[in-house]
């Protein structure tokens, strides 16, 4: 199972393991199933994943959504084993699950203990994808097709940013399980090829709401009482905050999904294929929003170089990002670790805005190193004329929930439909 974000590393990390395991695995009575993390209605908003299957050939009929299968009913029936790929912690609703995860493979840094009987694989590489290669290469290099190979090398060149030194996610590990997978594939199309082809694919939010687009890639952190999100957004800070209604837009997104804060990290590249950055952090309570700031603007590893930028509210702080090699994974320890700061400060020093009322003024909640730099924002100045992206894009409904009995008579139809040449009678 990967992560929540369900981006194209924890899907393609699944799907590959899964299929390792089926091809490799003793135990005839268990089913090997890749487990996307979304519901399947969230699908289309993957645009890299979804445009890869397609490139592929690869049905998504073939795949399994988080709403479509009940571990937790599983688990209670003793049928169920995890395998974590692309992130090691279970979230909290899922915390009892963790007995049964009997393998990890990562390449974040390690947050979970110490587990007996749990194989723990942990590198910083740049892609989890290597790791599963590495897995496969080193375990069962027979299974590597040209479909498998153009899943795992595809995904390693978008993660590690065509492969470019300069983008700062590239290790000698994926560079080296990259050129073994070409070695073997002479015919895999050019890697600026399918960099690009993934790159549009990814960032293409032509039709998305601005709640599609938060939705898109989202990650959600919390500590003590409190739910911080952080979405990342494919197109300029100064087109996003000059979407018609758009405080009120962030407003209802986090009332509805109960956030306290929302960071927005944005990306866009130039004719260079550059990556520019920049950051906003929204909150009615400016307390929170200050504090998160705060911690954002002090951070020294990394730091973020953060410039103030014009701001179309005064619940939003806006920033250029001078650090453009500091992607969201980089910045996630910084909210983390302000987060479980807090949280060890105990009750009394917890703050939350409650109803989404204004907050009374409340300095000391604020640490005395950030009282200099977190003033109230000026006044508004007018919003800036909105872009052109098209509202309204119409998702599918996803579909009804599966027993487990289906599911298995779902992977026992997958061999004339799925990765070439396999006898597999179960799941890829």
């Amino acid at each position: 199972m990967g992560n929540e974000a369900c981006d194209l590393d924890s899907m393609v990390s699944a799907i590959a393991f899964a299929y390792f395991l089926t091809k490799t695995s003793l135990e005839q009575k268990t089913v090997f199933v890749p487990i996307l993390n979304i519901p399947r209605s969230e699908f289309p908003l993957r645009g890299e994943c979804t445009f890869l299957l397609r490139e592929n050939q690869f049905s998504e009929d073939l795949l399994t959504f988080r709403d479509e299968i009940d571990l937790h009913s599983l688990h209670r029936e003793g049928r169920l084993t995890l395998t974590l790929v692309d992130h090691n912690v279970l979230p909290r609703g899922d915390a009892a699950l963790e007995n049964v995860v009997t393998q990890v493979i990562d390449h974040r840094p390690l947050e979970r203990p110490f587990t007996p009987g749990c194989l723990v694989t942990s590198e910083p590489v740049g892609s989890c994808a290597t790791l599963v290669t590495e897995w496969i290469v080193q375990r069962a290099p027979d299974i590597l097709d040209k479909q498998l190979a153009f899943l795992l090398r595809s995904t390693i060149v978008l993660d590690c940013i065509n492969m470019a030194p300069a983008a700062g996610k590239v290790t000698p590990k994926d560079s080296e399980y990259v050129a073994l997978l070409e070695s073997r594939f002479h015919d895999l199309p050019p890697r600026a090829t399918v960099f690009d082809a993934l790159q549009e694919a990814k960032f293409d939010i032509s039709g998305l709401t601005t709640e599609q687009m938060l939705r898109k890639d989202l990650k959600v952190v919390f500590g003590g009482d409190l739910r911080l999100a952080i979405s990342a957004i494919y197109l300029t800070l100064e087109d996003f905050l000059a979407r018609p209604c758009v405080k009120n837009e962030l407003e209802e997104f986090c009332q509805t999904r109960g956030y306290d804060v929302l960071v927005t990290m944005t990306i866009s590249f130039n004719e260079k294929k550059e990556p520019s950055r920049q950051l906003a952090v929204y909150s009615p309570c400016s307390h929170l929003r200050e504090l998160v700031s705060c911690a954002l603007e002090k951070s020294e590893a990394p730091s973020l170089h953060l410039l103030p930028m014009y701001s179309p509210s005064s619940e939003i702080s806006a920033y250029s990002q001078g650090n453009r090699l500091a992607s969201r994974k980089k910045v996630l320890p910084i909210i983390e670790g302000l987060l479980k700061a807090r949280e060890k400060e105990g009750a009394a020093a917890m703050h939350r805005c409650q109803g989404w009322n204004d907050c009374s003024d409340s300095a000391q909640l604020l640490p005395a190193s950030c009282t200099d730099i977190c003033q109230d924002e000026d006044l508004q100045l007018p919003p800036t004329p909105m872009n052109s992206l098209v509202e309204g894009c119409p998702l599918d409904g996803g579909l009804p929930k599966l027993t487990p009995e289906a599911i298995l008579e779902k992977f026992n139809q997958i061999p004339a439909e799925g990765l070439a040449d396999t006898d597999c009678s179960v799941c890829h």
